[in-house]
């Protein structure tokens, strides 16, 4: 992608969704021994196309700079996306009556996460993982997997052996830089009669909550139902049915057909669904553009919390070192001067610092020793889960804080 043209329609950008200044990559971690060498910056700014509406980031690393053998996110250190994922598997198998003959692929795999819950029912499965340490936590729990990017070109090589009955694709396809690639090869991988379900962040959702957060390098697009329907239209596949899911501060789960498979009717919620957003004038490029000015005021709101905060004398501490932290503490502008550290589950971020703010990341058992006044949930789609998991600072007063959508003080 060129800074002046659609991803997905190749029309000129011109308009600017959100504009969130200079950022580091959000998963680049930084290691002790590299505090004193200088991070790269990018412009983190989205566009939206005025002729499909998809909104975009440019892309200025390779996806391998992002997803390298040194990536640091796994799935598995969520309970609650564990919960959700073995929920869909309980759903789709006897939904699509999937069994011993069937073939279960998924792009972007992680860990076998979700790969995993097949497995154990005998059900043949594929993960199709770009990071070789992911990739390897996945083979430990039983789950196959070819570490490569997904594209046509890899749906033609593996269609011989693994032709998809259901093909999976969760919070991948705001990854994918070359769009009409990625969408073709599931159109190449998928059997006649197969089943694709997909499952990302609505830009409804994002927009009305202001969750300009969602919004970091690695997320190359951004898709409402009706820009989604167009996307796999351009390449033979229906939008069949769509389900409205909590995950992720609001995403939506697609089901997407071949085009000639007409023994899989669109479904009455794809079209009150479109009916919404129409409503809601999201094919209107006005709606797109007074975005930039919410996020601006919740900036300023945030950056006005932590003030307040350190002037009454309390001690902050993160908690979580997810992508969406680090725009909002890069974007604002908040550093050790006002969180002394973070805390994460998974011992890969361990130790490191996040990257710009440079705030170290340690054991979730340095709460418990140090006794902050107020923990700052950076994961906000987490929430519950994060108060549950360290319900203990209330033995000291401590309370918690997050974005909800506006930044609120939970005890």
């Amino acid at each position: 992608m060129t800074s002046s043209a659609c991803r997905l329609c190749d029309a000129p950008l011109e308009h600017v969704f959100a504009d969130l200044g200079l950022s580091p990559i959000s998963n680049d971690f930084v290691r002790e021994e590299d505090l004193g060498k200088p991070e790269p910056f990018y412009p983190l700014k989205a566009l939206v196309c005025d002729r499909c509406f998809l909104v975009q980031l440019e892309q200025f690393e390779a996806p391998e700079h992002h997803f390298s053998d040194e990536y640091a996110y796994f799935s598995s250190y969520s309970t609650s996306w564990l919960e959700h994922a073995c929920r869909y598997v309980e759903q789709i198998v006897p939904q699509l009556k999937l069994g011993p003959q069937s073939q279960v692929v998924e792009v972007a795999s992680n860990d076998g996460y979700l790969l995993q819950y097949f497995a154990e029912r005998g059900i043949p499965v594929l993960g199709i993982e770009p990071t070789a340490n992911t990739a390897a936590a996945a083979r430990k729990k039983g789950v196959p997997t070819e570490v490569r990017f997904f594209g046509q070109q890899a749906a033609v090589e593996l269609r011989e052996n693994y032709a998809a009955d259901l093909l999976i694709g969760n919070n991948v396809l705001a990854h994918v830089p070359d769009l009409n690639d990625f969408i073709a090869g599931l159109k190449t991988l998928l059997k006649p009669d197969g089943m694709i379900t997909m499952e990302f962040p609505h830009l409804m959702r994002l927009v009305e909550e202001g969750q300009f957060d969602t919004i970091y390098h690695e997320h190359f697009s951004y898709f409402s139902l009706s820009t989604a329907v167009r996307a796999f239209a351009r390449h033979g596949l229906t939008i069949c049915d769509v389900e409205e899911l909590p995950t992720h501060g609001g995403s939506l789960r697609i089901y997407a057909r071949h085009d000639h498979d007409g023994e899989k009717p669109v479904g009455d919620r794809i079209n009150e669904l479109l009916v919404r957003e129409r409503r809601a004038c999201y094919d209107r490029l006005e709606t797109y553009l007074s975005f930039a000015q919410r996020v601006q005021r919740e900036k300023r709101e945030i950056v006005r919390f932590f003030i307040d905060a350190k002037e009454a004398g309390q001690t902050i501490v993160g908690y979580g070192a997810p992508a969406k932290g680090n725009t909002l503490l890069n974007y604002c502008g908040i550093r050790t001067d006002f969180i002394d550290y973070t805390v994460d589950r998974n011992p890969h971020k361990q130790g490191r610092y996040l990257p710009g703010t440079r705030i170290p990341i340690r054991d979730p058992e340095e709460i418990r020793r140090t006794k902050p006044d107020l923990v700052f949930i950076l994961p906000w789609n987490l929430r519950d889960e994060v108060m549950e998991q360290m319900s203990f600072i209330r033995e000291w007063g401590g309370r918690f804080a997050a974005r909800s959508p506006q930044v609120r003080v939970f005890r």
